[in-house]
C-alpha cells in the first residue's frame, strides 16, 4: 500500500513540475573597449571615437517543464549565420539546450562595430571574439536565473512612430542604379514632401507587441517588445545602441525587471513620415515616446500561470542573383583596381559585392517558429518588408503572432517579387540584398509551415471583409467586381459569384491604403494597389455599348508636368484618362471613336475620387463623387465590340496611370444618377 502511495505522490509531483512555467534573464555588456573603432550601417565605413551608450546582449530563457528555449537580442547591425551558429553550439554545450531551441537576433542599430561584412564595411575580428564570448555568457546567465513565472502578452497598434520609407518615383523621374541603368522606379528615403515621388510603395505594420513575465507574487521579471521600425540614427563618430538602449532603460525604470526589444519586419519602415514636413528626432526622444506606448500596453496584460512552449526550425536553400558575364567582368576590373583598400564610393561598393556573391551563389537560411501558449513568434534571417510581416500575421494559426527579423543570420533584404520590378536600393544585388527574386514567397510559405507545426493547426485563410459600400455594389449585381485588396499578384479576385478574375501586370505595388471608411472593409484598413507602370487586365464577354464602370482613383501625377497622366480605364476606343491634352492637363478626359469629351473639375493630387463612367449607346456620362449632374457628358460614336478591359493603362501600354485605383465594378447596363449617388453615399457611412 505504501508503495502505491509513493508512486502516486511521485506522479503527482511530476505532473505539478510539468505545469511549472519558468523564466530567466541576463544581460551581457558588449560595448567595445578600444577606440577609435569602425562602425557599420552606411554605404562606406565610418569611425567612432567614443560610446554614447552601452551595447548589450540580452537573453531570455523559458521553461514550461517539458522543454527550454532561449531568445537573445543583440545590440548590433546584423550577424552572419556562421557566427550565430558558433554561439549556439558553445551555449548548448554549457546549458544542454539544443541549438535549434535558441533564437538570436539583432536590434539593427546602425552605430555598432561590424560583426559581418556589409557593403563598404568589413567585420572586426577582435570585436567579434568579444561579442561571441559575451553572448554565450548571456545565454548561460539567463538559464541559471530561471525561476517560477507567469506569462502574458498584448498587442497595440502604433501608427504614429513608424512609416514606409520606400516611395515610388514619378515615371518621368526614374533614376539610375549603381550600374548606370535607369531602373530606379522606387527608392527609400525620398525626402520630405518631395514632388518627384508619388507615395509609399508599401503598407505599414503598426503592431507593438509586448510579451511579459512576472513572478508568482506579481513582481516584474522580464519584458520582450517587438516593433517594426528600422533605426533612428545616432550622432556621427559614436557607438550607440540607437533607440533600443534607451527604450529598454525606460521600461526597466517604469516597470521593473529586464526589458528587451526585438526588430519586427522593418525592411521598408522608418520613423520619418515623408508626406509631412520635416521634424527633428533623436534616439532618446523616440525611445521615450515608444516606451510610453509600451507601458500603456503593459498595463493591460492578463497573465497565465502556465503556457506550453513549442519551437521548430527549418533550413531553406536559396540562390543569389549573381551578375551576368558583362556586369561581372566590369565588377572584377574595378575590384582588381581597388586592391586591399576598402571601397571609397558607391560604385566600388557594388562592384565588390558582385564579385563576393558570385563566389557564393547559394545560401542556406535558418527559419524558426516559436509558440508560447497561443502567441506565435516567427524568426527570419532577413530584412523583411512590412507587407510580408502582415501576410504572416494574417495567415498564422496562432493569434497574435509577431515577427523577429535578422534572426539566426543576415541574408539581406527580401522584397516581394513585384518590388524587384520597381528597383531601388533594396533590390541592388549585394550580400545584404542578393537573394533570388522569389525568395519572399518561399520564405513566407516556410514560416507559415513552421507556425502550423508548432501550433498543430492549419494556417488561416484570408477572408473577404465587405463593408456597406462593397455590399451595396454586390447587391447591384455587377458583371465583375474587383476589390483590389490583394497583398500580391498576379490574380485580382472577382468578388461576385461569376469569378471573372483579372490579372495584374508588372509595375504594381500592393496592399496600400485605399479610400478610408469602415464602409469598405468592416472597419479595417481598405487596401488598394498603386499602378506604377503596370495594369490590371480582364476579359468581359457580355459588354457591348451599354455598360457602366464604377471605381475609385487617387491621382499621383501633377498637372504641371504637362504630360499624359495615363488611362484609368480602357476598352477598345473607350478610354478614360486624366490629362491627355494641354488644355485638359490635370482634368478628366474621355476619348472614344468619335472624339474627346473633357471635364472641367481639376483633379487634386493624392486625393481619392469616386467615379462612374456610363455608356448608353451613343450617350456618355461621367459622374464624380456622387453628384447628380455629370462631370462630363455628350454624344459618342457607338462603342466597338471589345472583350479586353484594362485598368491603369490601355492595350498599347502607352502612358499608364500613375496612382491608385480601387473597388472596380463593371455593369452590363447604364447606371442612373440616383443609383450612382446611393453607391457614393454607402461609402460615406462611418
Amino acid at each position: 500500500m505504501r508503495r502505491w502511495i509513493a508512486v502516486f505522490l511521485l506522479m503527482g509531483n511530476a505532473a505539478f513540475a510539468a505545469k511549472t512555467f519558468r523564466a530567466g534573464t541576463h544581460a551581457a555588456d558588449i560595448t567595445p573597449q578600444t577606440f577609435p573603432i569602425i562602425v557599420a550601417g552606411g554605404f562606406l565605413a565610418a569611425t567612432a571615437e567614443r560610446a554614447s551608450g552601452a551595447l548589450h546582449a540580452r537573453a531570455l530563457a523559458l521553461d514550461d517543464g517539458r522543454q527550454r528555449v532561449v531568445i537573445t537580442v543583440v545590440d548590433t547591425l546584423m550577424m552572419p549565420r556562421e557566427f550565430v551558429d558558433r554561439v549556439k553550439e558553445a551555449a548548448s554545450r554549457s546549458t544542454g539546450i539544443p541549438p535549434d531551441r535558441m533564437l538570436i537576433s539583432a536590434t539593427h542599430t546602425h552605430s555598432a562595430p561590424p560583426l559581418m561584412g556589409c557593403l563598404g564595411t568589413d567585420a572586426n575580428p577582435e570585436y567579434t571574439q568579444l561579442v561571441e564570448a559575451q553572448l554565450v555568457k548571456a545565454i548561460e546567465g539567463a538559464v541559471k536565473n530561471l525561476a517560477p513565472a507567469r506569462v502574458g502578452w498584448t498587442v497595440v497598434q502604433d501608427f504614429e512612430h513608424t512609416h514606409c520609407r520606400q516611395w515610388i518615383l514619378r515615371s518621368d523621374r526614374v533614376r539610375k542604379d549603381p550600374f548606370g541603368e535607369l531602373t530606379v522606379r522606387s527608392n527609400m528615403h525620398p525626402g520630405y514632401q518631395n514632388p518627384d515621388f508619388v507615395g509609399p510603395a508599401g503598407p505599414v505594420d503598426p503592431d507593438l507587441s509586448v510579451l511579459a513575465f512576472q513572478s508568482r507574487e506579481g513582481r516584474p521579471l522580464a519584458l520582450l517588445a517587438n516593433y517594426s521600425m528600422h533605426y533612428v540614427g545616432a550622432p556621427a563618430k559614436v557607438v550607440s545602441p540607437d533607440y533600443y538602449g534607451p527604450f529598454v532603460e525606460n521600461l526597466e525604470r517604469l516597470i521593473g525587471g529586464q526589458a528587451m526589444i526585438s526588430q519586427g519586419t522593418s525592411g521598408d519602415q522608418h520613423w520619418m513620415d515623408y508626406s509631412q514636413p520635416r521634424k527633428d528626432m533623436n534616439p532618446k526622444l523616440y525611445a521615450d515616446a515608444l516606451a510610453s506606448v509600451a507601458q500603456e500596453a503593459y498595463r493591460k496584460i492578463e497573465y497565465r500561470d502556465w503556457a506550453p512552449l513549442a519551437m521548430a526550425e527549418r533550413k531553406l536553400k536559396l540562390t543569389r542573383r549573381v551578375a551576368g558575364p558583362e556586369r561581372l567582368a566590369w565588377a572584377k576590373e574595378i575590384f582588381a583596381q581597388m586592391g586591399s583598400a576598402p571601397p571609397r564610393n558607391q560604385q566600388e561598393v557594388y562592384a565588390r559585392e558582385q564579385v563576393l556573391i558570385a563566389l557564393e551563389p547559394e545560401r542556406e537560411l535558418k527559419l524558426q517558429a516559436l509558440r508560447i501558449g497561443d502567441l506565435g513568434i516567427a524568426a527570419i534571417p532577413d530584412e523583411v518588408f512590412a507587407i510580408t510581416g502582415l501576410k504572416i500575421k494574417a495567415q498564422s494559426p496562432l493569434q497574435p503572432t509577431f515577427n523577429i527579423e535578422l534572426a539566426n543570420g543576415a541574408e539581406g533584404y527580401i522584397p516581394p517579387p513585384e518590388q524587384h520590378k520597381l528597383g531601388g536600393y533594396t533590390t541592388w544585388a549585394a550580400r545584404t540584398a542578393g537573394l533570388e527574386v522569389n525568395a519572399e514567397p518561399k520564405i513566407l510559405d516556410a514560416v507559415l509551415g513552421l507556425l502550423e507545426e508548432v501550433s498543430g493547426r492549419r494556417r488561416r485563410a484570408i477572408a473577404d471583409k465587405n463593408g456597406a459600400y462593397a455590399k451595396a455594389l454586390l447587391a447591384a449585381k455587377p458583371l465583375a467586381y474587383w476589390r483590389l485588396d490583394e497583398s500580391s499578384g498576379p490574380v485580382a479576385r472577382d468578388a461576385t459569384r461569376r469569378k471573372r478574375h483579372a490579372s495584374y501586370e508588372d509595375g504594381i505595388a500592393f496592399y496600400l491604403e485605399g479610400p478610408a471608411s469602415p464602409a469598405f472593409s468592416s472597419g479595417e484598413i481598405n487596401r488598394a494597389p498603386h499602378f506604377a507602370g503596370g495594369r490590371m487586365k480582364a476579359s468581359i464577354q457580355a459588354v457591348r455599348d451599354r455598360y457602366s464602370v464604377e471605381l475609385w482613383f487617387y491621382n499621383g501625377f501633377p498637372a504641371e508636368a504637362r504630360l499624359v497622366t495615363g488611362y484609368l480605364f480602357s476598352r477598345g476606343f473607350d478610354q478614360l484618362a486624366i490629362g491627355g491634352t494641354e488644355r485638359a492637363a490635370g482634368r478628366l478626359l474621355f476619348a472614344h471613336a468619335g472624339g474627346v469629351l473633357e471635364g472641367t473639375t481639376p483633379i487634386a493630387l493624392r486625393t481619392w475620387y469616386h467615379l462612374v463612367l456610363v455608356r448608353d449607346g451613343g450617350e456618355v456620362r461621367v459622374y464624380l463623387n456622387g453628384k447628380s449632374a455629370p462631370e462630363m457628358s455628350g454624344k459618342a460614336a457607338p462603342a466597338p465590340a471589345a472583350t479586353q478591359v484594362f485598368m491603369g493603362g490601355r492595350e498599347d501600354n502607352v502612358a499608364n496611370f500613375e496612382g491608385k485605383i480601387d473597388e472596380v465594378a463593371i455593369f452590363s447596363r447604364p447606371l442612373g444618377a440616383a443609383e450612382v449617388a446611393r453607391h457614393y453615399a454607402a461609402a460615406r457611412v462611418r
